[in-house]
């Protein structure tokens, strides 16, 4: 989602996946991206940049945070994962270290921040926190599911362009 309208909030639930916003405070456009696994792989924080763009927004100026997420040492997945990644773009391999059962763990904020990278945005802050890990500050769908819990609750990213 984009705007450059003022007052007008845009929100991005997530519960491990995670939050993209961005800002170009010349041009004055504001974005938020989901990025889960899917969404990260296929592209959504390019098509949130080209969507910035199509509104005045420039590449250069382009601001963007990375909230929190599951992390790396919480994010354990399987072979056929990893081979998405991989296919898609061999040096994604970076992506993936082997953990303490012999299964390969993802760092989808590193990804997301490469992304972003790559896409030519040059101030990225991310937060580096994990909400699988930190069960007293955020929700988490995994660690929901590994509980066997009913829900999961969501955590809410936002910006707006103040009126």
């Amino acid at each position: 989602m984009v705007t450059e309208t003022p007052n007008l909030l845009l929100g991005i639930l997530t519960a491990d996946c995670a939050p993209v916003l961005f800002a170009d405070h010349e041009a004055v456009v504001v974005g938020a991206a989901h990025a889960g696994w899917r969404g990260a792989l296929a592209g959504v924080t390019d098509a949130t940049i080209e969507a910035m763009e199509r509104l005045g927004a420039r590449r250069e100026h382009i601001h963007a945070a990375v909230g929190p997420c599951i992390a790396q040492p919480s994010y354990e997945v399987d072979e056929t994962f990893r081979a998405r990644f991989v296919d898609a773009d061999p040096d994604n391999q970076r992506f993936f270290i082997t953990g303490p059962g012999g299964k390969p763990h993802f760092d989808l904020e590193a990804y997301v921040v490469h992304r972003l990278v790559a896409a030519g945005i040059d101030e990225i802050e991310a937060v580096n926190l994990d909400t699988y890990a930190d069960p007293d500050r955020f929700f988490s769908f995994r660690r929901a599911t590994h509980r066997g819990e009913a829900d999961y609750g969501r955590q809410l990213s936002a910006i707006a362009i103040p009126g």
